[in-house]
């Protein structure tokens, strides 16, 4: 059977992406492959340079995956990353990046809608966010709003150290479990520190587990 092309590969993988993510392929020095996605075009060309402080740069240096929010310094829009060094019996031959659109530009608040007014509620102090009646709800221990972002856009864009998604209508951070109960059909109910309950639904159970490690 003959081999796929690398280029058609990469758009194929691309398309699965298309509507959030950006993709960006890399040698040691140069970008070798870039789709934009349809949320965010940060207008790299092949053959451009990789330039300091960028999250493809940070996973070079490191050699390790990178996670973060890159500021608008470098090319004009803020975004988060997710960098990949590509190693080859421990040579360094490139990295591959998904680039998805920034929700709060490197900023560490969600800002939610309340009766009177606005709130901002930063990460830590976020428990958990809950899709109901088309609104996202953000819940801390003293504040609950709504924000115009879906869950989806959320699942992207918080820092995925501290935020799991559990259910298709829910998002906890894990800092604010206090206990996991097992329930019926291999799923789980999370006690958070407010009091509240939150479901793992079957489809996230392992998941969950894997991140959590039990």
């Amino acid at each position: 059977m003959e081999r796929f092309k690398t280029s058609a590969l990469l758009d194929v993988i691309s398309e699965l992406f298309s509507n959030e993510a950006s993709i960006a392929v890399t040698d040691a020095d140069q970008y070798i492959y870039y789709q934009p996605s349809k949320r965010i075009n940060l207008k790299i060309k092949p053959g451009d340079a990789i330039k300091e402080g960028t999250i493809t740069h940070k996973a070079l240096i490191s050699k390790q995956k990178v996670s973060q929010f890159i500021n608008r310094d470098i090319f004009g829009t803020p975004y988060y990353g997710m960098a990949v060094p590509l190693m080859d019996q421990g040579e360094l031959k490139g990295c591959v990046t998904a680039i998805f659109p920034a929700l709060t530009s490197g900023k560490t608040v969600v800002t939610v809608k309340s009766a009177d007014g606005w709130i901002p509620i930063s990460f830590n102090d976020i428990h958990y966010l809950e899709a109901k009646d088309r609104r996202t709800y953000v819940v801390s221990e003293k504040h609950t709003g709504s924000h115009k972002d879906t869950l989806n856009e959320f699942d992207f864009l918080l820092p995925k150290d501290d935020f799991v998604r559990c259910h298709r209508s829910f998002i906890v951070n894990v800092h604010h479990i206090r206990e996991i109960y097992p329930d019926t059909h291999s799923t789980f109910l999370l006690q958070m520190e407010n009091g509240e309950q939150v479901p793992v639904s079957q489809s996230y159970a392992s998941y969950f587990r894997n991140l959590l490690g039990f």
